[in-house]
């Protein structure tokens, strides 16, 4: 019965090492036995010492779990036996080698899969990795030691470690282990030391490893921190913050901050932009985005913040990435600015604290001012704006009239909340300015005719006085809220049209959907415009060029210089997005830089990538190339020789050669022939596809037609033809399907044994045909499936001479210009399967009994007369 208790995860404990060799193996085994010695359960669930006499010392003494034998391939090849581990239920279990793939047909395809069953019984694992092996880490490691580390394990696997122990060890010390034959055995020493052990790549998986193991470090300070809630700053690493404002200056800060880093080890960079949650800011995007490729390129990283106040969002910024100093640039504000605030400069470092070092920095740009917020009018359309006006003049005047002749005694206070009504309205309907003009008239009105004495300026009773000052302040505080609400409404419609098509730019950057064109057209239409256009120059001298244009400009013209358009955004110093059809507003300018940014950014995508193909192109073409003259220089040289030799031993007069070993040389001569024919044919077909001049004719046939005549060529009794009964007519051209299964035949009998028959099979599969050939040589890993079907490719240990390795790819261009397809599989078993698909026709070839073949037919290939069924058999060769 269960207990209803769930045990615990076990703990996982890595040994990371830069290379093979550090001691990584040594290390887990050292801990074994102090685990051992303080009374803990201890075996060795794997460990291979590879015959290193130190390591397989530090195995006696320690149990050890019988391993598991797998046979695979003809080889009994050991593993480590996941269940007896389990079974045996240890308090540790040792297993070397995290990032092991086992041998198929094991439980688990990877070892950490293993652990990570160990680790869910509650049992604690001690395992080894290498940092070439994290699989984040495949491209940099390939880029330097121009190896591709097949075994990998995923980074997480590792990260979820309960502890990572860093095994170091300088390059010098380790090649020095490496000659002393204390890694590889005497005969491997001298390729490893000048291959993948080489100082430079050793030093460099070094540094890989450390960094890797700090970072790891840093996470286990942050969530510690995060865990304590601890806010002051741990200096434990110099971490530099930069205030950027989207001014010129940011880039002084973000080079100074940059020198600052170098001088200390390990030193961070993070520039950080603040921007108001109220919407956009004056800040440039041209700018912020030149500056955030500066920060980048120096080793730092770039954020973008919101918050309404500046210095409180970047001091939070800067404890949240326990940051211990921030750089901020002297502030561009003119003397008489200050009257405003002392700045954020100033603010911080008043609130920074004593854990934050605050750098103010000097720039070319100090006091030269900059541009402070303009209270703007009211957005309340002429109309609205003309009928407050109305209001506020007309209605004070009518009200008095209607007042002084139907009751004009109704009393002070009455009078002044109808004045009042008055100007209120004014204010809601044509905002401040009318508002503030009805006040000023209400109150000459109210005092004229309303105030003892009348008919005068002048205010005898003193309350009367107070009565109209609190009038005159209730309308102005009135008009001044409904001016504010009007712009607030105003500002948040604009600034979410923005923000909608900001949003939708960003996304389009993101995918990198747009074309020029299309972009261009977008701002053509954002903006209303009727012509837009990008121009740029190679310098001030040379003249303006159209990179890309949409729309006609007025009169039908096109936009060829910034001085043709209404309004011109310069991005750089070189190029120009040109607009026709009105003048825009200052407050568009934001959105437009935005897209001029992005117009460049897709202009140097375009060319980047028709440079790269063209690149692509170009290697390509020397690639082949240069396969070719390697070709040409040994096999097509080799068959060359053979028959040179043997034309000159039958020519020579001092030799008199019997009929046999005439027939042998005549042998050789052919043999050397078919060798030629089928390498050149095969580099001519490769030239017709490479140069796209395949034209398939395409016709209805049998497979019976072609597929004997492809296998006339191979050795006696290599290939098993086996041929469903009554298949479909394919949609081929005959000739290509010919040379195609030539190929794949050929290739086939090459890579398998020679006790192995390949099995050439025909079958229908709903309105296409398959062809598969099925050999049992060693096969292919998945990641090769692809390469092997490239110009030039000898997979594995293939022989000299036996071919340029254009077969595959002859076969494949082949099946695919019919409008087929050629795809490799493994064999079960052992081997690979060639699947060839070809498109079957749309009448199905009848079951009819025919005349038998003639004999040469049947002496050729070898078939008898059958009508039903599936036909299977041996083809002796011609």
């Amino acid at each position: 019965m269960a207990s209803g208790v769930q045990s615990r995860r076990g703990k996982l404990r890595i040994y990371l090492g830069a290379a093979p060799g550090v001691g990584k193996t040594y290390a887990v085994l050292s801990e074994a036995h102090r685990r051992l010695e303080r009374g803990t359960d201890v075996v060795v669930g794997f460990v291979e010492h590879h015959e290193r006499p130190r390591t397989e010392v530090m195995l006696r003494g320690l149990e050890q779990v019988q391993r598991r034998q797998v046979m695979y391939r003809g080889a009994d090849l050991s593993e480590m036996d996941t269940d007896a581990v389990l079974a045996r239920r240890p308090a540790v279990a040792v297993v070397d080698e995290l990032a092991h793939t086992n041998v198929p047909g094991s439980r688990h395809r990877k070892r950490w899969q293993d652990i990570e069953e160990l680790l869910e019984a509650g049992i604690d694992v001690v395992t080894t990795v290498n940092i070439q092996h994290l699989e984040s880490l495949g491209d940099v490691v390939e880029s330097i030691t121009g190896v591709r580390q097949r075994e990998t394990v995923p980074d997480e696997v590792v990260r979820r470690a309960d502890q990572i122990e860093l095994v170091d060890m300088s390059p010098q010390a380790l090649r020095r282990r490496m000659a002393h034959g204390n890694i590889y055995s005497p005969d491997k020493v001298d390729a490893a030391l000048s291959n993948y052990f080489r100082p430079g790549n050793l030093t460099a998986l070094r540094e890989l490893a450390l960094l890797w193991t700090a970072d790891r470090v840093d996470e286990y300070l942050q969530q510690y921190r995060s865990e304590h809630r601890i806010r002051s700053t741990w200096q434990a690493r110099e971490r530099i913050v930069v205030g950027l404002t989207g001014g010129p200056e940011g880039r002084t800060l973000i080079r100074r901050a940059a020198r600052m880093a170098a001088k200390g080890s390990g030193g961070e960079i993070l520039a950080v932009y603040i921007a108001r949650a109220d919407g956009l800011t004056s800040a440039s995007p041209k700018e912020l985005a030149v500056q955030r490729t500066l920060v980048e390129d120096l080793g730092g990283t770039y954020h973008h913040v919101i918050g309404d106040d500046i210095p409180d969002a970047l001091l939070d910024f800067a404890r949240g990435v326990n940051a211990t100093q921030i750089v901020l640039g002297s502030s561009r504000r003119k003397s008489w600015q200050y009257i405003f605030g002392p700045g954020v400069g100033a603010t911080v470092a008043r609130e920074s604290g004593p854990d934050l070092d605050v750098h103010i920095v000097t720039h070319d740009e100090v006091a030269k001012g900059r541009g402070l917020p303009v209270a703007r009018a009211a957005r309340l359309g002429r109309s609205r704006v003309l009928a407050g006006w109305l209001t506020a003049i007309g209605g004070p005047v009518l009200l008095t009239f209607l007042m002084l002749t139907f009751d004009p005694h109704i009393g002070f206070a009455n009078d002044v909340l109808l004045f009042l009504v008055l100007t209120v309205a004014a204010g809601l309907v044509g905002g401040l300015l009318p508002s503030l003009a009805s006040a000023a008239v209400c109150s000459a009105l109210l005092n004229f005719y309303f105030t003892n004495p009348t008919h005068t300026w002048t205010i005898s009773n003193f309350r009367n006085v107070v009565s109209l000052a609190v009038f005159f302040g209730v309308a102005v505080a009135v008009a001044s809220v409904v001016d504010l609400a009007a712009r607030r409404t105003h500002q948040a419609a604009r600034l979410r049209a923005e923000s909608e098509i900001l949003s939708v730019l960003a996304g389009s950057v993101l995918r990198g959907q747009d074309s020029l064109d299309e972009l261009l057209e977008r701002v053509r239409e954002t903006f209303g415009m009727d012509c837009v256009a990008l121009l740029e120059r190679e310098d001030e001298r040379t003249p303006w060029t159209c990179a890309g244009s949409v729309g006609t400009a007025q009169g039908g013209g096109h936009l060829v210089t910034p001085e043709d358009g209404d309004v011109d955004m310069p991005v750089g110093d070189n190029m120009m997005l040109v607009l026709s059809g009105r003048v825009l507003p200052a407050e568009d300018r934001r959105v437009l830089a935005a897209f001029a940014a992005q117009a460049v950014g897709v202009l140097d995508r375009q060319r980047l990538l028709g440079e790269a193909e063209r690149a692509r192109e170009l290697a390509e073409g020397n690639r082949i190339r240069t396969a070719l003259l390697a070709a040409v220089s040994h096999d097509l040289r080799t068959p060359l020789a053979t028959i040179k030799a043997s034309v000159s031993s039958l020519r020579s007069g001092d030799v008199e050669w019997s009929p046999e070993d005439e027939a042998e040389l005549l042998g050789s001569i052919e043999e050397g022939a078919d060798k030629l024919d089928n390498l050149v044919g095969n580099l001519l077909d490769m030239s017709r596809l490479q140069t796209g001049t395949v034209t398939p004719l395409i016709r209805d046939i049998s497979l019976e037609e072609v597929v004997p005549k492809a296998l006339a060529g191979v050795p006696e009794g290599s290939v098993r033809l086996a041929v469903a009964e009554a298949l479909p007519l394919v949609a081929v051209d005959p000739g290509l399907l010919e040379r195609t299964v030539a190929n794949l035949v050929e290739n086939a009998v090459k890579y398998s044994p020679d006790d192995k028959k390949v099995l050439v099979k025909a079958s229908a599969l709903a309105d296409r045909v398959e062809v598969r050939f099925t050999d049992r040589g060693p096969g292919v890993p998945d990641s090769d499936k692809d390469r092997i079907f490239e110009p030039f490719q000898r997979y594995g240990d293939a022989p000299s001479g036996s071919g340029v390795g254009l077969g595959l790819a002859v076969a494949r261009g082949f099946a695919e210009a019919m409008g087929g397809s050629l795809e490799a599989e493994d064999t079960p078993g052992g081997g690979m399967t060639m699947v060839l698909t070809l498109r079957a026709a749309h009448g199905r070839r009848p079951v009819r009994a025919g005349p038998a073949p003639r004999a040469a037919d049947r002496q050729r290939t070898g078939r008898r007369p059958e009508t039903t069924g599936t036909r299977t058999t041996d083809v002796p060769g011609a």
